[in-house]
């Protein structure tokens, strides 16, 4: 792990910026925030008198109260602020005194990076990355749900709205929710691309502009939490969870990567026949090698897997192509610096840190190994026969969490991506997690079997 100082060197132009808008904004708190290994949003709340201290990494908090962090007899962490995570929170402003907020890594007493942070972990695979020549872009879509709450506040499982797929008010009421997340999001620096009702009652999408792999999952982060924030200030509750209700599709969150190399799309080739690269065809088998070693990291709850089932639109099916929606891979349409490869299994409820870094890290063995792609698959997937699936040697991905967990423990793209640390307590945490739904009696067995045996 590379060593970095306490007392970080950063940008002294930047802090005064940050200087400037806590005065002009009027801000009082600032909170530091980081994620836990499921991707959870934590929060340490300082005031402005101790920002020197906090861009210092020299704010202190009990990593033991963490869940997979440190045993209690190495319980303190240190918060070093990215500056460049800085922002004013929208929905304070109209107070007398605002506040803002920090994304930070965590660091060990002695100045190194803490092993068990996601972010952390994200870092050394771009690290890898550049070790050849190598950035990493990201650009995630996340899916969400809006569901009405009761008197006290908590989530029922009535639907904000009945519309469907591109519609507008009346049909769509999340128009008006949506308006102010976008709103918010801007103030806090996205570049916001598109917004829209899904396909599913109740379900929509905001994306934002891709960035470096970094960014991308500190902007996935962030947006979680406003889409959260806003929606709960109009009554609603909103959930990242894949398959909220059944029948209907669940959500995803696609990814898109490129790599560059030189300020050059590494992806593109303008004269092969789909305009790939040898490295884009490394890359895309890469992921196709190694997806079922890496499903329990972008696909990580029990419920994540009643969204991968046909019928639905999630692929389940393991294979790629040019164009095809079916396919567990797609290449979009646009070329040029535009070219990426899409893979479209992962969920909105994954870590986007440890996401991101297990899907570069698998296409980045596909091209340390020199692995061959093999032929696109241009039919509909979805309507195809298991004969022909067969005939075609697609596979599919792991059914259940608990197939998904044995993959990962059997692979080897999660402990090397990981590390020990995070690897170890991920695996116990899922194990946990489907043993507790594997032992549970539920709803659907005592309606099916309690009267008929």
């Amino acid at each position: 792990m590379p060593e970095v100082a306490v007392s970080q060197c950063y940008d002294v132009e930047v802090f005064e910026r940050i200087k400037e808008a806590i005065e002009q904004k009027h801000v009082e708190l600032l909170h530091l925030q980081f994620v836990d290994i499921e991707g959870i949003l934590k929060q340490v709340t300082i005031t402005v008198d101790q920002l020197e201290d906090a861009v210092e990494g020299k704010i202190m908090f009990d990593g033991s109260s963490i869940k997979g962090f440190s045993p209690i007899n190495k319980s303190d962490l240190y918060l070093l602020p990215d500056l460049n995570t800085f922002a004013v929170l929208p929905w304070t402003v109209e107070e007398e005194y605002a506040e803002a907020r920090f994304l930070c890594s965590v660091i060990n007493p002695d100045g190194t990076l803490f092993e068990g942070d996601p972010r952390n972990v994200l870092k050394k695979t771009i690290e890898r990355a550049a070790e050849k020549g190598f950035t990493i872009s990201v650009g995630p879509e996340l899916e969400f749900f809006l569901f009405k709450t009761d008197v006290n506040g908590n989530p029922t499982t009535q639907l904000q709205d009945n519309g469907g797929y591109f519609e507008p008010s009346p049909k769509d009421l999340g128009e008006r929710v949506r308006l102010e997340i976008y709103r918010a999001l801007k103030a806090m620096g996205f570049t916001i691309e598109a917004s829209h009702h899904e396909v599913a009652e109740g379900q929509h999408e905001i994306n934002f502009k891709y960035a470096d792999a970094l960014s991308s999952a500190d902007h996935a982060t962030t947006y979680k939490w406003v889409v959260k924030t806003i929606a709960s200030k109009y009554g609603l509750h909103a959930t990242f969870m894949p398959k909220p209700v059944f029948g209907i599709n669940g959500s995803g969150m696609h990814v898109n990567m490129s790599l560059f190399k030189d300020g050059e799309n590494a992806f593109f080739d303008p004269s092969d026949e789909n305009q790939l690269s040898e490295t884009a065809y490394q890359f895309i088998a890469g992921l196709l090698a190694n997806v079922k070693s890496f499903a329990a990291v972008t696909n990580p709850l029990v419920n994540s897997y009643k969204r991968l089932v046909p019928g639905y639109e999630a692929p389940c099916y393991i294979a790629w192509s040019a164009s095809n929606r079916s396919a567990l891979i797609r290449i979009p349409a646009k070329r040029g610096l535009a070219t990426r490869v899409e893979l479209r299994c992962p969920d909105p409820s994954a870590n986007p840190y440890l996401a991101f870094a297990v899907i570069a890290a698998a296409g980045l063995d596909g091209i340390e190994k020199g692995l061959q792609a093999p032929a696109p698959v241009d039919e509909d997937i979805f309507h195809m026969t298991e004969e022909r699936r067969t005939e075609l040697g697609i596979e599919n991905l792991p059914s259940s969490l608990g197939a998904a967990i044995e993959e990962f423990e059997n692979g080897t793209i999660g402990r090397k991506t990981l590390g020990d640390h995070v690897f170890s307590e991920y695996v116990a945490m899922k194990k946990a997690e489907w043993d507790s739904y594997r032992t549970a009696v539920h709803a659907w067995e005592i309606e099916h079997y309690q009267a008929k045996f």
